[in-house]
């Protein structure tokens, strides 16, 4: 990329990791919208819809096509933690489930592309920052997060009623069958609810951002070896050759495993988002 001699290894690991930010409010960051990270989602949610759409209408009861199979496999994995994970009675979850693995398997797939291509393009056309990753984004994996709370916070209003709720943050998990007891612990129940409740989508955020945001770090890192080589020096002097072998392995290396990290963070939030949305749906009679 462009400006790689002046600004050196820590400057162009900056760069990378620098989004595109527009100040709705200038002075105030709070409003400001990283442009790039909305922009890749929007693309990322878009693809799996026009896709699965476009399997779902060409799918057929005869002998399916391999992407029609490779769908249904994905349907089918996706149904199975469903039913195992989930007890209560909603139409909304296995959809949602599947939204949430695919959505977030598509926007951490964009990670395995290489490190240079679509900033390098993004600067030809005057845009000095691109960030192409958007679960390297806080703003987007906190989104996600709160999203799935908001499902949360209505299943458990609908489900146990407004008054059932709130019953449930002065008496779960220390329950007593004496009432001056359980007016004792009633404070202590509702503190602890309040940080389970807190930190449920701070965890789904910031573990999601965290392992995504480690694995373009780790890009960043292996693609710095060749850095401030002109090609001539590649092919001419020595350790050219040598460092870009060694990177050449290192990338790969990394991009297969990195492909069970994508994949397993994706599972590992739907399966949470899951978890919440089943706790939701409980209700503690003996409460």
């Amino acid at each position: 990329m462009a400006g790689k001699e002046n600004t050196g290894v820590g400057g162009y690991i900056e760069h990378h990791l620098q989004n595109n930010v527009l100040e709705l409010v200038p002075g105030n960051p709070f409003w400001n919208v990283h442009i790039d990270s909305v922009i890749y989602s929007l693309i990322a949610g878009g693809l799996f819809l026009w896709f699965f759409r476009r399997v779902a209408k060409k799918a057929t009861a005869g002998v399916p096509s391999r992407t029609q199979n490779f769908i249904e496999m994905i349907v089918g994995f996706v149904n199975d933690q469903v039913v195992d994970s989930f007890k209560g009675k909603s139409k909304l979850v296995a959809p949602l489930a599947l939204t949430i693995f695919m959505w977030v398997w598509l926007m951490n797939f964009m990670d395995l592309l290489p490190v240079d291509l679509l900033p390098a393009i993004g600067q030809k056309a005057g845009i000095e920052y691109m960030k192409i990753v958007p679960t390297t984004d806080l703003n987007i994996t906190f989104g996600l997060a709160i999203g799935v709370m908001i499902l949360v916070f209505y299943y458990s209003i609908v489900v146990k009623t407004p008054l059932g709720y709130l019953k449930e943050l002065f008496t779960h998990p220390f329950a007593s069958k004496n009432a001056l007891a359980q007016i004792a612990v009633a404070p202590f129940n509702l503190l602890l609810n309040i940080v389970e409740t807190l930190a449920k989508p701070i965890s789904l955020a910031l573990r999601l951002f965290g392992n995504l945001y480690s694995g373009e770090l780790i890009f960043l890192l292996i693609a710095v070896f060749t850095l401030d080589m002109a090609l001539s020096q590649l092919v001419t002097t020595i350790s050219g050759p040598i460092m870009a072998t060694v990177q050449f392995i290192l990338t790969f290396m990394w991009l297969v495993f990195h492909i069970l990290i994508i994949t397993l963070q994706a599972y590992i939030f739907m399966m949470l988002s899951l978890v919440y949305l089943n706790m939701a749906h409980e209700v503690h009679d003996d409460h």
